[in-house]
């Protein structure tokens, strides 16, 4: 009889004469059932716990979930009131205009709360002067008519 194999990414057994075996350099051999298979783990590097669709995946969440602390008793149903038993409720609207139901708590003067700031503005470093620099003639601004008329009065 021949031996049924299991895939080395998602777990499931491959049928005889199907599938793709692989063979690393060190020796290792892999069985995959699909290309699907072999393109996830050896062309796109992914691991079969952190897919979701292994066998794999649902090993490791069925070990998780077993750490996890259970609830004892399932909270209890909502029941449907009908109108006339239903108290009147308040509306939104009413809620807000009665503002919050806690007290508020006492602000601080402002005064008490600033930091006292230091009179002298802070100075700014000043980028190093080049003689051989011509000072720059402040530009005035020239209203557009008298630039079409510049040149040639008369």
């Amino acid at each position: 009889m021949v031996e049924r194999r299991v895939c080395t990414f998602c777990g499931e057994e491959i049928e005889p004469g199907t599938g793709r075996m692989y063979i690393k350099k060190d020796g290792v051999v892999y069985n995959f059932c699909t290309s699907k298979c072999f393109k996830n783990m050896i062309v796109l590097g992914r691991v079969p716990r952190r897919t979701t669709w292994t066998q794999y995946y649902a090993r490791e969440k069925q070990v998780r979930m077993k750490g996890a602390p259970e609830a004892e008793a399932p909270a209890p149903k909502a029941r449907k009131v009908k109108k006339a038993e239903a108290k009147p409720a308040e509306t939104k609207a009413e809620a807000k205009k009665e503002g919050p139901k806690e007290a508020p708590k006492e602000e601080k003067p402002e005064a008490e709360e600033k930091k006292p700031v230091s009179k002298e503005p802070a100075k700014k470093a000043e980028p190093a002067k080049k003689e051989d620099a011509k000072p720059k003639k402040p530009r005035s601004k020239v209203e557009p008519e008298a630039k079409r008329e510049g040149g040639a009065e008369g």
